[in-house]
């Protein structure tokens, strides 16, 4: 536990309550280590851990963290289906834990098309957790931004000419409660991990004030400390959302 940092913390305020994670670079952390990529996703199943716990333990409401989009399908089969298989074992592994620690299990995308074992073990973890009230755990599985999207527009299309609603109606609170997301608060804080400086299909509608943080450290060396400090970098930061730094601060 890295004291000083979590004081520091608690002394400056302003905890972000909702953090997304992009946990990019578990491949590259792989190779740079001489292992086979599954190895780096292994190995980030425990930054995964530490996280979470780090999150629970410091007062974070929700934390939402992109485990597998709709696009890495197209990756090799074998990769994938490690994967998968991952995914299972540590859902069953770890959600005697999470339990215990009163974390909320829950998912955004579509499980549906996962397969069958992954996505039972998954709602099986949900089930136990269900009624938990610290922190909010979201995976984001076989999840794409767009198409999150699209099915919103098209429900409300459906609302329209059924009659149900006229297009007149239509706004940012109407169309958020067609997302995925629709109990949960926009994110304050993003850290994208692995280097990269892109959003990569995800929250693009829910990250539209969200304040970015993105690190050259690969995910499965992403620990403690490298998320405290990232707080501590958001806690810095004055979210204007559209005004004048005066009018903010008046």
């Amino acid at each position: 536990m890295n004291k000083s940092l979590r004081e520091k913390i608690v002394e400056q305020g302003n905890l972000p309550a909702h953090i997304a994670i992009i946990m990019d670079g578990n491949g590259r952390w792989a190779k740079a280590n001489n292992l086979p990529r599954v190895a780096g996703h292994v190995e980030g199943i425990n930054s995964v851990r530490e996280i979470v716990q780090v999150c629970g333990e410091i007062g974070v409401s929700y934390l939402t963290l992109y485990t597998f989009s709709n696009e890495n399908w197209k990756r090799p089969q074998k990769e994938v289906s490690a994967i998968m298989k991952l995914l299972l074992s540590t859902i069953k592994k770890e959600v005697g834990n999470l339990n215990k620690n009163n974390v909320r299990l829950s998912t955004i995308g579509n499980i549906n098309d996962l397969p069958d074992n992954s996505r039972q073990g998954i709602l099986e973890g949900i089930e136990v957790t269900k009624n938990n009230t610290g922190l909010n755990l979201i995976l984001a599985l076989n999840y794409s931004s767009r198409q999150e999207l699209l099915m919103a527009v098209q429900r409300i299309a459906d609302k329209i000419l059924s009659g149900e609603m006229n297009s007149n109606q239509i706004s940012e609170a109407i169309f958020s409660r067609e997302l995925y997301t629709v109990d949960i608060p926009d994110p304050d804080l993003l850290i994208r991990t692995g280097g990269e400086s892109r959003i990569s299909n995800f929250l693009l509608w829910q990250l539209a004030y969200t304040e970015f943080f993105l690190t050259d450290i690969h995910w499965p060396d992403f620990r403690e400390e490298d998320l405290l400090n990232s707080i501590i970098d958001y806690q810095g930061r004055q979210r204007r959302f559209g005004q004048i730094e005066e009018q903010v601060s008046a």
